[in-house]
């Protein structure tokens, strides 16, 4: 992977547009990315992981109030960031804005606009880009597959960050499995841990969950069985729980199929007893119904005799009514006969009301004459008709050739008087087309004149601010160096005293007997004494460390004064010697000048649309003229025709419509007419047929009543009965009949009179005898089920049991199988000597390969003094398997790496990284890292050994790396040429490459 280009807009400190060249400064190997704390290097390193992953570092990710917007942007400034990279051989642009609260476009507040993310890439062959993917799904799955890494190993592996390898040196096993564990892919071996707990726990559910349910069934039995089953405290999981439950199931089952026999004898008895309580019970109950059946057949005869005179009545009344029932059809044709007579009248009156007087006192022949005379004079009127219509369609026409005439005139005269005025509108139109094309030309020529003018304004004000800032980093420089001086001199007054006084220090130190350091004499007859103001080793290292201090803030003031000095170089350079004031009111006027131009020029598109509108305009009202002169002479030839046509169809309406005032008027008389005369003539004939009907009717009902033995109709209609009367009058007769026919028999029965002759009954005795029987055969049957019951749930709950004794044990050796797994990959078994979990012996082989690759730059960076080395030593719980130690050749002892010097341990962490650098590298498929940021750490080195580790770095050039070292340290800007700077200052940072 090698960085092109990164772009920024908003994002961290930057407030406005930066950008970086990583070619140009990977050119040199070695870069180093330098500013004052809190301008803003880490950013840089942010957004280029932000620009591939859509996230920064993680550590940067999780701060309170962490935002990727710049709090210096501009409100309508989008935060972006953009990188050009190629990787896996493949050119490739990603660009990424995240959501961001801008103000809206109308009225007031603000809206959210949702993460963008684009993904281009370099067509070598059409020398363009092209768009490949606008998911940010899809980009983060495309740039880790081609990186091969996730975002936390890629924070390690390209983004350095030197912090956490220190502390890696200084972790316990737990936090350096923590931290391999995100940059090896051993979650796998992690998870191989976790399924087989999770089966170890779950075999053993299993097992007890089998266990409990043997266990319940047990309980089930010894519910069941009673007394018949003693049961032995058990609990899941306890040896010989099936064994017990099996024996104990065996003894009940034999003892509950004892009872059943018992049961069943005890049944048999109490169905005898019931069976002869029953017969008995049935003979007395039968005994009763006979004799109470005799007794009512008495009563029901003793009835019968009083309502016999009311049976002879009723059927002298039913014989009438059946030969009446003859007369019937003749009374009823003679009603229907007379209501239809009745019904004609009055329709025949109610027609002959409203004819005309010559009409009313025609004959049904006569009237139905005058309505086919009628109808015949309404038939000729279909043609005037139609006349009459063509004659208004005609009238029509006439009135609309009158309007489009009218229309046509004003079309004329609005063209005509147009027309008149079109030279005058198409100059003074192309005047202020003329006008706004010279304010366009005008401001195209300040617009060029602007962007120096402003660059010239921003650096003359820039120069005023350094002028102030100059003097001021003066007067601090050489104030730092005074106090320098004054330090220095401090310290080495100090170191002459404490010179001067060393032999009441070496004195202080003598005791008698022992040797002297410098003579060797064992006797001290006169050691020197500490005088007043006498100076120790400890004031002098004091003084030496304060005068060192005040040579490096002197330094950096130095550093400063050069910075503020260049730029005010650069600033004056590019704005010259001209007041600011003087240039201020310059771009001003030009600013002016520019607004107005644009403004004048900003009418030239109207100005142009309204020319060409008013030519189309004047083309169409020449072509509406012509159209309308047109139409007048088509006119003038339709008018003539329609003037003749009309006046043959008026002479043909006159005669048509006759006194009325209209040919529909004419019509509606006729229709009236006919419709009358012809309701007339129906409604007479229909008069005359029913008074025939009602004539015949009368004989017909005369002769009918005289055959059925009537005197008069009148006497026929009285004795007859309507369905109600006759239904009711014959149930009547039915009913005495059957009660006499059913009296008759019961009284007829053997078996009711001999019964009439015994004893009267007693079924209740015999009933409680029945009672008492079908309780004892119930209580019987009872104990017969109980005990039945007992035996089938006993044997399906022992049977039960044995089976899931027999399922228990392929499952119970499943589980063994499984724990003994489990505890060894998780490191509790007594079989793991070391107690290493599996996912630890995979990250050990890991660390060995990274101790190996780093030892390779540890040696070189250290003058081969020391080794990183892997240790499988137990750690404080009991674990092994990632420990890391540093061999000492000068000693060659093994020691911890806790144990190393602040610098000793930067260069150790620096090797530590490069190594797993290249291990992780080598994991995720050998994907090229042409690119590597190292973040801090470089002041704790001394001169010697930063040489070392800068070569080490340098020496990452064979295989076609650059290097960019993130520090402030001033004297890496001595050593290192290439350069990126960030300059922080109030309205955000910048970024400045030099030696490049």
């Amino acid at each position: 992977m090698r960085l092109h280009r990164l772009d920024i807009t908003a994002f961290g400190p930057f407030g406005g547009s930066q950008s970086v060249d990583f070619d140009a400064l990977s050119t040199a190997g070695l870069f180093l990315l330098h500013g004052p704390t809190g301008a803003g290097k880490t950013s840089v390193l942010d957004a280029v992981c932000y620009a591939l992953y859509g996230a920064v570092p993680g550590a940067r990710q999780s701060g309170q109030g962490m935002t990727l917007r710049s709090d210096h942007a501009e409100p309508r400034t989008r935060t972006e960031v953009r990188l050009d990279l190629t990787v896996a051989g493949r050119r490739l642009e990603i660009t990424r804005q995240p959501p961001w609260e801008r103000p809206k476009l109308r009225g007031k507040g603000t809206t959210v606009d949702k993460a963008q993310t684009w993904l281009r890439e370099y067509d070598s062959a059409a020398g363009s880009w092209k768009d490949r993917s606008r998911s940010h799904q899809e980009v983060g799955e495309e740039i880790t597959q081609l990186l091969g890494m996730s975002r936390e190993q890629f924070c390690q592996v390209v983004l350095l960050p030197q912090g956490d390898f220190a502390r890696f040196l200084r972790a316990d096993a737990e936090a350096r499995g923590r931290l391999l564990g995100r940059l090896f892919d051993t979650q796998r071996f992690a998870d191989v841990e976790k399924r087989l707990a999770e089966r170890r726990r779950g075999t053993e559910a299993r097992v007890r969950e089998g266990d409990a349910a043997l266990l319940a069934d047990a309980h089930r039995m010894q519910q069941e069985a009673g007394a018949a089953m003693e049961l032995p405290e058990l609990a899941p999981g306890d040896p010989g729980l099936a064994e017990a439950v099996l024996g104990a199931a065996a003894v009940a089952r034999s003892t509950v199929r004892e009872r059943l026999t018992v049961a069943h004898c005890r049944l048999a008895a109490a169905e005898s007893a019931r069976t002869a309580a029953r017969r008995a019970l049935e003979d007395a109950r039968e005994l009763a119904r006979l004799q109470g059946r005799f007794a009512q057949a008495r009563q029901r005869a003793e009835r019968l005799q009083e309502r016999a005179g009311a049976y002879r009545e009723a059927q002298q009344r039913m014989e009438r009514s059946r030969k009446a029932e003859a007369v019937a059809p003749a009374l009823e044709l003679r009603e229907d006969a007379e209501e239809e007579h009745c019904r004609a009248a009055r329709a025949e009156a109610h027609a002959r009301a409203t004819l005309p007087a010559a009409h009313a006192d025609a004959d049904a022949t006569g009237l139905a004459s005058a309505a086919r005379r009628a109808a015949e004079e309404l038939g000729g009127l279909d043609s005037a008709r139609r006349a009459e219509q063509r004659l208004a369609a005609l009238d029509e026409e006439r009135a609309g050739l009158d309007r489009q005439e009218r229309a046509d005139e004003d079309v004329l005269r609005e063209a005509d008087a147009w027309l008149d005025g079109w030279d005058t509108t198409r100059a003074a139109l192309q005047t202020r087309v003329d006008s706004a094309q010279e304010a366009a030309t005008r401001a195209e020529q300040l617009a060029v004149q602007r962007d120096p003018m402003h660059r010239r304004l921003g650096a003359a004000r820039t120069r005023d601010a350094l002028a102030a800032d100059l003097d001021e980093a003066r007067q601090r420089t050489r104030a730092s160096e005074q106090r320098a001086l004054d330090a220095r001199a401090h310290w080495l007054d100090l170191k002459e005293q404490r010179l001067n006084g060393i032999a009441a220090e070496l004195a202080a130190h003598l005791t008698d007997g022992e040797p002297c350091a410098v003579c060797g004499a064992t006797e001290h007859p006169a050691p020197a004494r500490k005088v007043a103001g006498h100076v120790d080793r400890e004031a002098e290292e004091q003084a030496h460390r304060l005068s060192q201090q005040a040579d490096r803030q002197h330094a950096e003031d130095e550093r400063r004064l050069g910075t503020v000095r260049e730029a005010l170089a650069a600033a004056t350079a590019e704005a010259g010697d001209t007041p600011t004031a003087r240039l201020t009111a310059e771009a001003d006027r030009l600013e002016q000048e520019y607004t107005r131009a644009r403004r004048e020029a900003s009418a030239l598109h109207a100005a142009h649309e309204e020319l060409r509108r008013a030519e189309q305009e004047r083309e169409q009202r020449l072509a509406a003229r012509q159209q309308a002169a047109v139409r007048t002479a088509s006119r003038l030839t339709r008018r003539e025709t329609l003037e003749r046509e009309q006046a043959l169809l008026e002479a043909e309406l006159t005669e048509a419509r006759g006194d009325a005032g209209s040919v529909a008027a004419r019509a509606a008389q006729l229709e009236r007419q006919v419709a009358l005369l012809t309701d007339a003539a129906d409604a007479a004939r229909a008069a005359d047929a029913a008074a025939q009907r009602l004539k015949d009717a009368d004989a017909r009902l005369a002769d009918a009543a005289y055959r059925a033995g009537f005197d008069t109709p009148q006497a026929a209609a009285a004795a007859l009965l309507d369905a109600a009367a006759h239904r009711e009058l014959q149930h009547r007769l039915d009913a005495w009949q059957s009660e006499e026919s059913a009296v008759r028999a019961m009284l007829a029965e053997a078996d009711a009179a001999e019964a009439a002759q015994r004893p009267p009954a007693d079924p209740a005795t015999a009933e409680r005898t029945a009672e008492t029987a079908d309780r004892r055969l119930r209580e019987a049957a009872s104990a017969r089920d109980a005990a039945d019951r007992c035996r089938a749930e006993l044997d399906r709950l022992s049977a039960r049991a044995t089976e899931a004794v027999r399922r228990l044990a392929p499952l119970r050796e499943e589980h063994d199988r499984v724990a003994r797994l489990a505890t060894l990959t998780a490191g509790t078994s007594a079989d793991n000597e070391r107690k290493m979990r599996l996912e630890s012996y995979v990250l050990a082989a890991r660390l060995e390969q990274v101790a190996a690759a780093a030892t390779v730059r540890l040696r070189r960076m250290s003058s081969g003094r020391y080794t990183l080395v892997h240790s499988d030593d137990r750690s404080g719980r009991g674990r092994s398997g990632l420990g890391l130690h540093v061999v000492d050749a000068w000693t060659g002892r093994a020691r911890d790496t806790a144990t190393l010097s602040g610098g000793e341990t930067f260069f150790a962490s620096l090797a530590l990284a490069l190594g797993l650098a290249d291990v992780v590298t080598d994991e995720a498929g050998g994907v090229r890292l042409d690119t590597l940021f190292i973040d801090e750490g470089f002041g704790s080195l001394d001169d010697q050994t930063l040489d070392e580790v800068l070569d080490v770095l340098d020496s990452l050039r064979e295989r076609d790396r650059s290097v960019g070292i993130v520090s402030h340290v001033a004297d890496l800007r001595r050593r290192i040429h290439a350069r990126l700077e960030v300059e922080k200052g109030r309205s955000g940072s910048a970024l400045r490459q030099r030696g490049v």
